[in-house]
Order: C-alpha cells, then sequence, then structure tokens
C-alpha cells in the first residue's frame, strides 16, 4: 500500500465506506450510554474489552477463512499496538467512562473537536500550513458544535471535571491514531488491520479495568443488547470501514465524521430519549453540516486539475 498523498483524487468508494462511518458510529454513542449507565452492570472498560477481543478475533478468522495474508511486519506491529492503544483504550475507552455521568449527546458533541485536533496535529506532521479557507470551514463547524454543547454546559449539574477532561482528551487520542495509519500505512488489508486494532484495543482495556479495579459484569438484557450492537456494527462494520476510509480518502475528509455523527446522536436522543430539539440546536447542526460541505468543497478544488 503507497502512502497518501495530498493530492490523491477523492474515490467514489472512500465516500461509501465514510457514509456508512457517518450512520452507524453516531448511533453507537447511545449504545455505549445503555451499557454503561447506572444499573446496566457493566463496567466501562470491560464492555470495551469484551467488545474489541470479539470484534478482533471475528475480523481476524474473517480474513484467515478468505486466504487473507494475516502476518504483520515488526514496524507494522508496532503502529498497530500504539494506534490501537490511542484509538481504543485512550479514545472510546474514555469516552464510555465519560457515559456513566454524561448523556450519549453530550459525548458526541465533545469528541466532534476531532477534525480540529486532527488538522492541527497533521499540519504539524506534515509540516505544512493548512489553507486559510479550510481553516475557515472548520472553524465554522466548531461555532456549530459550539451552539450545540454550550447550553448544554450551562445546566449540566452533574458533569464533574473528570468527566469533562475525558471527554477533551479522548478526540485528541482517536486523532493521533488515526493519523499513524495515514503517515504508518500498512501492506495488509483493512480487515486484517482493524483485526489487530481491535486486540491490541482490547489488551489496553484489559490494562485499564484491573486499574480502576472494575467488579464482575452482571450485565441487564439492554446492556447484553448494546455490548452485541458494539460489536456487530460499531466495531465489524462501521470500524473496519474507518480504516478503509483512511487509506482511501484525504484526512481532512476522512475526519468529517465527526461533525455528522454528533447530529446523527442528537436526533436519536430525541426520537428514543426524548430529548428536546431548540432553534439552537437546529442552527448548531447546520453550521456543522456546511462546515462539512465547505471542507468537501476545499479538498476536491484542491485536487481537480
Amino acid at each position: 500500500m503507497t502512502r497518501l498523498q495530498p493530492d490523491k483524487r477523492i474515490s467514489a468508494k472512500g465516500l461509501a465506506y465514510l457514509l456508512t462511518v457517518y450512520l452507524v458510529w453516531g448511533s453507537t454513542y447511545l449504545a455505549i450510554r445503555v451499557g454503561v449507565r447506572e444499573g446496566s452492570g457493566m463496567p466501562p472498560f470491560t464492555l470495551g474489552a469484551i467488545r474489541t477481543l470479539l470484534a478482533g478475533c471475528a475480523l481476524l478468522g474473517w480474513a484467515a477463512a478468505r486466504h487473507v495474508r494475516i502476518r504483520v511486519s515488526r514496524s507494522e506491529a508496532v503502529t498497530l499496538a500504539l494506534a490501537g492503544f490511542f484509538m481504543w483504550p485512550l479514545a472510546n475507552g474514555l469516552v464510555s467512562w465519560a457515559e456513566q455521568r454524561a448523556d450519549s449527546g453530550y459525548a458526541a458533541l465533545l469528541v466532534a473537536a476531532v477534525p480540529i485536533w486532527s488538522t492541527l496535529i497533521d499540519a504539524v506532521w506534515r509540516r505544512q500550513r493548512p489553507s486559510l479557507r479550510l481553516l475557515g470551514f472548520l472553524g465554522i463547524g466548531f461555532v456549530g458544535i459550539g451552539l450545540l454543547t454550550v447550553p448544554r454546559l450551562l445546566v449540566a449539574d452533574g458533569l464533574d471535571l473528570w468527566t469533562i477532561l475525558m471527554l477533551v482528551v479522548a478526540p485528541i487520542s482517536w486523532a493521533i491514531g488515526s493519523l499513524m495509519q495515514i503517515h504508518r500505512p500498512m501492506t495488509v488489508s483493512p480487515l486484517v488491520s482493524s483485526a489487530y486494532l481491535h486486540l491490541w484495543g482490547c489488551v489496553g482495556f484489559v490494562i485499564l479495568a484491573v486499574c480502576a479495579r472494575e467488579p464482575w459484569p452482571t450485565p441487564t438484557a439492554e446492556a447484553w443488547g448494546a455490548l452485541a450492537y458494539l460489536t456487530l456494527a460499531g466495531s465489524i462494520l462501521a470500524f473496519t470501514a474507518y480504516v478503509c476510509t483512511l487509506r482511501l480518502l484525504p484526512i481532512n475528509i476522512a475526519m468529517t465524521y465527526a461533525y455528522v455523527n454528533p447530529a446523527v446522536a442528537v436526533l436519536l436522543g430525541w426520537l428514543l430519549l426524548q430529548e428536546t430539539l431548540s432553534p439552537i440546536i437546529f442552527a448548531g447542526m447546520g453550521l456543522i453540516l456546511f462546515g462539512v460541505w465547505g471542507i468537501f468543497r476545499e479538498k476536491y478544488a484542491a485536487t481537480t486539475p
């Protein structure tokens, strides 16, 4: 697999994978909340460990059944281990921990800062300065996120500083893990790299679960359902699609999923948890979608001769 170049044309197949990430990952915040909320009987890091173990084994078994090469080089193993730690226990795990206290929509809104962090980190990594227009569209999206977030912050009596801190650290960790795969691409298939990312993530989750002294899980029926959905849809389907997206699309476009996911999460919260939709929420989602459009337009203009 050759290194993704900044001028790589936009792939229709990559956009299809990105659409899958848009739709499925927006719903996983709700599933995580159902899985770890009080009374669920499922500790957050234990949930992550079971999810990543099941998904990683399923993906690796699927690859072996298709006779896909599953052996990786030493340098690839190191990259996958580091990226797996950053993307699962240090990102998804912190979100799961925070959602014991925070509602799913609130968590999704804070994690939506991923494109901001990824753009800044990628610019430093490449030693390139993002265009002013690209930064402007990212800023518009961030204003939309602010419109969705600030009103909830003003009335969020139960959110402590640790919860907010974890939801700030999580998108930074996810951005770093994603960029590692851009700058250190794999020669194995996305199916195999996704499997190893899950399995290394499982190791990290187990370490965190032990350090946090989590109790033995006693899941409710709802928690089992959330675990099944997170494993099958969130991990096996959408995470593999995300790995494919990183290989086929420029990073600034791949990261736009973090703008759409909060809108999906807010909508599901309204439909399933009867959360209120106000004019401010509609305005915020509109600005987020406009930011997504602007990023696509800017990148497409840069790659069209």
